[in-house]
């Protein structure tokens, strides 16, 4: 009697007997039904070996000996090709298989009414005779919906937090004593050189410590005669000291 089950399958019959794995619609996991051996098989290694023993017999005894091993060889090759070529014999014992690897394994199976899929015990809705997919579990349906809300929760305060500050186009200064980068402050982070921007004596415009004519007037610095600190700033660093200092408070030079 033909019965309907599920399509998705596949048969690991192989000539020696039949097994067959019965997959679940929604979630893919498998229930392999019980091997069964191929009657078919078990006679035609009957006849291989009887094949075998003639032709040892025949070997020995001559005449008609040999001549009823070799009726007995092509006989038993006859039926090894049509295990290979799966014989009708074969053919109705895999259908009778397939029959009852189905009826074992359809307990493990429900059928969904709405979307006709064969899901199995963990895919099954009991409550609501349908499918997860089709009607999940209340439980299991909110705590995915609060999951997923979170995540997106996170998301957007990830999106808006402040993680990091600072300039993304950066020029990085080098040191004209050492040559090696100074970093951000007022002196050099390798050999201490003052990184202070001398100023124009003639525009006042500040220049590049390396600089040899101003960038403004063209005035040659290195023959430009220094200018005074005014009362109170270092010469060095330009750091404002209180009246009386003797050595600067920002990079220790003599005042």
């Amino acid at each position: 009697m033909l019965r309907a089950f599920t399509r998705n399958h596949n048969d690991n019959s192989t000539e020696a007997g039949f097994q067959f794995t019965f997959y679940c619609d929604v979630c893919n996991d498998g229930f392999r039904s019980s091997f069964i051996e191929s009657q078919t098989y078990g006679k035609g290694k009957l006849l291989r070996g009887l094949s075998q023993g003639a032709g040892v017999l025949g070997g020995l005894v001559g005449g008609r000996g040999y001549n009823v091993g070799n009726s007995a060889s092509q006989a038993g090759g006859i039926l090894s090709e049509r295990f290979e070529n799966r014989s009708p014999e074969w053919q109705k014992e895999h259908e009778a298989a397939f029959g009852r690897a189905q009826n074992e394994v359809m307990q493990h199976f429900h059928r969904d009414p709405s979307c006709n899929q064969y899901v199995c015990h963990s895919c099954w809705n009991e409550d609501q005779g349908l499918c997860t997919k089709c009607a999940p579990r209340q439980e299991v349906y909110v705590a995915k919906a609060r999951a997923e809300a979170m995540r997106r929760n996170i998301d957007a305060a990830g999106a808006d937090a402040t993680v990091w500050q600072g300039s993304i186009e950066s020029k990085t200064t080098v040191c004209p004593s050492c040559g090696k980068p100074a970093g951000d402050g007022s002196f050099c982070n390798n050999c201490g050189q003052s990184m202070a921007r001398p100023e124009c004596p003639r525009c006042g415009a500040q220049n590049a410590a390396s600089t040899r004519f101003c960038n403004n007037c063209g005035l040659n610095l290195a023959d430009a005669p220094t200018a005074a600190a005014p009362p109170g700033v270092c010469a060095s660093c330009g750091a404002q000291n209180p009246p009386g200092t003797k050595f600067c408070g920002q990079c220790g030079t003599a005042a």
